[in-house]
């Protein structure tokens, strides 16, 4: 079955890292943004889908269109439907009305719990005000919460990071997406990179293989290079994509994989307010099969399974690669935290 992905293009303010398509909002803006959603989903009414992400942007803040745009999506019962939030957009009146709405998980972007790291990354909420917020919506009835949060950022240390987590874990969430930090040239940290300190590589590999250590010891299994569950909680949403099954994408700088044709909106929301469906560019009429089962399967911790046409190819180009970078057992191929840390240059060495 399908997932269903909605791009909210409208953040209070843009992070200086951050290369997402968004825009400041104003209230006439979404009303029109809600309306395009709801005309594009009709294309789609005869279609089920078993998830919902609205990712963005920050679609908190659109938290009373919801409801409303999720009434023209043809759902199933037992559907997973997942919406982003910054905690500073996340007070009682938003969770209310998203619980009311029928989302079931939250993912928060806390990012970090020291006050220097937040506010090196231009974040406007405090430590105390993540943690506030994700022990509000769990006292509202979600029971399926997640937090991001950033490793190699400015001024992060192994102690602020172990205590960044220990904190988390001590909260009632059941998932931790841990991303490093990739500068982005068309951000403000992207034109500023000679301003901006960060850890080195060696940091950024000892991050990140303590955070991964850590999560594990408190009972978040690795199953992607950056996220983490308790049992059970895995994004089902987020595992579509990993494992190459099709979704469906809405909004500016939505993404699809659909009907076996990969394509994508383009940013420009003016457009999408305007246009009665949204324009979609194919950027991939025929996708490779072979190619995506490897560069999308290797980011899962389960692997892939070696095909017979497929065994031969990788076996080959496997020698060049450190044994401590990946396991093959049972003609099953998958990387090991070491491996994530080289993934990319992993994969380019099997897909020559």
């Amino acid at each position: 079955m399908r997932g269903l992905y909605i791009h909210v293009p409208f953040c209070a303010k843009k992070c200086p890292y951050c290369d997402f398509y968004s825009l400041p909002i104003s209230v006439q803006k979404a009303g029109e943004y809600k309306n395009a959603v709801i005309r594009n989903l009709s294309k789609y009414s005869k279609e089920q889908f078993d998830t919902v992400y609205f990712g963005g942007g920050t679609p908190a803040l659109i938290y009373d269109k919801i409801k409303e745009i999720l009434g023209a999506v043809n759902f199933t019962e037992n559907a997973e439907i997942t919406v982003e939030c910054n905690p500073e957009s996340a007070d009682e009146t938003v969770l209310r009305e998203l619980k009311n709405a029928g989302a079931n998980r939250l993912s928060f972007g806390v990012q970090s719990l020291d006050e220097s790291e937040l506010s090196a990354l231009g974040r406007t909420h405090s430590a105390q005000n993540a943690i506030d917020v994700i022990l509000l919506a769990n006292s509202l009835g979600f029971e399926n919460i997640s937090a991001d949060i950033m490793l190699g950022v400015p001024n992060q240390t192994l102690d602020s990071l172990e205590k960044t987590i220990e904190e988390l874990c001590g909260l009632p969430i059941t998932h931790v997406s841990a991303y490093i930090l990739k500068i982005e040239q068309n951000t403000v940290f992207g034109r500023k990179t000679d301003e901006i300190e960060l850890p080195d590589e060696d940091l950024q590999s000892e991050l990140y293989l303590r955070a991964a250590e850590l999560l594990e010891s408190r009972g978040f299994t690795q199953y992607e290079i950056s996220n983490f569950a308790k049992a059970g909680f895995e994004s089902r949403h987020n595992l579509k994509y990993w494992r190459a099954e099709e979704y469906v994408g809405i909004g500016p700088s939505a993404h699809s994989y659909h009907n076996g044709k990969r394509f994508a909106v383009s940013r420009n929301l003016a457009k999408f307010l305007e246009d009665n469906f949204q324009h979609e560019e194919i950027t991939d009429e025929s996708p490779d099969k072979d190619e995506e089962k490897i560069l999308l399967g290797l980011r899962l911790c389960e692997g892939l399974e070696l095909s017979e046409k497929l065994s031969e190819k990788i076996k080959r180009r496997l020698v060049l690669i450190p044994r401590e970078y990946y396991k093959l057992s049972d003609n099953r191929l998958s990387l090991t935290p070491h491996g994530f840390l080289v993934s990319n240059e992993i994969i380019a060495t099997l897909l020559k």
